[in-house]
């Protein structure tokens, strides 16, 4: 793909995508739409030059010409958290909108990105749904679960991308490291790392535990209230080892540079960078497409199956589709994390976890049946004064 192709970027938030691509040496055109106004004043100071819009449903029929479409899509209808409508729902069902304008413009390369939970939903309906659009729009796709801590972020964040092309193979372009050899030897296992992350809202059925990263950033719960993830730092002294992670932290987990947000209203930042796209991941799949014409064939009838599911991801091979777990790693191994989270704290900022919300935490945990550290919970119960 060239770099000059021009691109069209919907419910385009924060400019994840386009951050990625521009990373991957990508700079052509950017048409942008997006309707919530922190977003935008967000894409108009971060990512100069692209024409913005505002609704989607006002996309015209050739899509502005581009190459390359990209979609983190609204998940709200497609999250455990959320309604869980599938593409019924009035705002995950705007990709369908989308997907006709696809079968008419027909631009040579799609990228979607949303939730997990879209494979399992209603046994697959929007993935299924998605795909067979594709099929009948002349389309070959791929889909894979990946996840951002394996991409060079301390945060971890599965998302199902789903790249499509009219006369390409994507999956060339997603599956390309299972044509390379894994690194050698095998790193071993911890049970925690000089910073670990959880979730101090949960504590009854999880603890979005996470060794070295945080657990998915949210841009909100399901009361429409940021809530951060909290970090345990073991080694440091008792009263500062319970912390919650600044703005500008959050913004570097999700591969953006600090203050990336700070044109939009201070209220407004949370929910902005929670439901951001996370950067690296993108700029991983851009790299393959630019460097499409050097990438081989991917043997996945060797390694996925025909069957009724979905699984973690899948293709379609001669005209019929196939799934498996492939991992939601790279094959060849974790791409460079350049900073820990425990040093990510020290440098851009955190805030004690008040006392009031881990003594919630560790009596919810306290009474569930979940496993944990027995020096975490420790440590929870002097920090909160239980």
């Amino acid at each position: 793909m060239q770099s000059d192709a021009p691109i069209l970027s919907l419910f385009g938030g924060i400019g994840g995508f386009e951050r990625g691509l521009s990373k991957a040496g990508f700079a052509g055109p950017v048409h942008a739409y997006e309707n919530w106004e922190p977003a935008r004043s967000v894409l108009a100071n971060r990512i100069p030059g692209t024409v913005l819009h505002s609704d989607v449903r006002d996309l015209p029929n050739d899509m502005h010409d581009a190459h390359l479409v990209v979609a983190g899509f609204p998940c709200t209808d497609l999250s455990q958290a959320g309604k869980q409508a599938g593409l019924d729902g009035s705002a995950s069902g705007l990709i369908l909108g989308v997907l006709e304008r696809v079968r008419i413009a027909k631009p040579e390369w799609v990228l979607l990105e949303n939730v997990p939970n879209m494979l399992r939903l209603k046994q697959g309906n929007a993935i299924r749904v998605i795909t067979d659009t594709l099929t009948e729009a002349g389309y070959s796709w791929s889909y894979r679960i990946l996840d951002a801590q394996y991409f060079g972020v301390a945060q971890r964040r599965k998302r199902v991308f789903i790249l499509a092309s009219r006369h390409h193979d994507p999956s060339r372009v997603l599956f390309r490291d299972l044509n390379e050899a894994p690194p050698a030897g095998v790193t071993p296992s911890r049970l925690r790392s000089d910073a670990n992350g959880f979730y101090w809202s949960e504590g009854n059925r999880g603890v979005g535990w996470g060794i070295g990263v945080v657990p998915t950033i949210k841009g909100s719960t399901t009361a429409g209230i940021p809530t951060s993830p909290a970090v345990w730092l073991p080694a440091v002294e008792a009263e500062e080892r319970f912390r919650t992670p600044s703005i500008e932290a959050l913004e570097m987990l999700q591969g953006f540079t600090a203050g990336w947000t700070k044109a939009a209203p201070e209220r407004d930042r949370w929910k902005l960078v929670g439901n951001a796209v996370a950067v690296p991941v993108v700029r991983w799949i851009a790299e393959g497409l630019k460097a499409y014409d050097d990438l081989g064939p991917v043997d996945l009838a060797g390694r996925m199956t025909a069957g009724d599911g979905w699984g973690w991801s899948g293709a379609l091979v001669d005209g019929r589709r196939i799934n498996g777990k492939l991992p939601d790693a790279l094959t060849t191994g974790s791409l460079h994390r350049q900073t820990s989270l425990a040093r990510l704290l020290r440098e851009r900022g955190s805030r004690p976890l008040s006392q009031k919300a881990a003594r919630g935490f560790t009596t919810r945990l306290q009474r569930s049946s979940l496993n944990y550290d027995p020096d975490f919970m420790r440590d929870l119960v002097s920090y909160s004064g239980l």
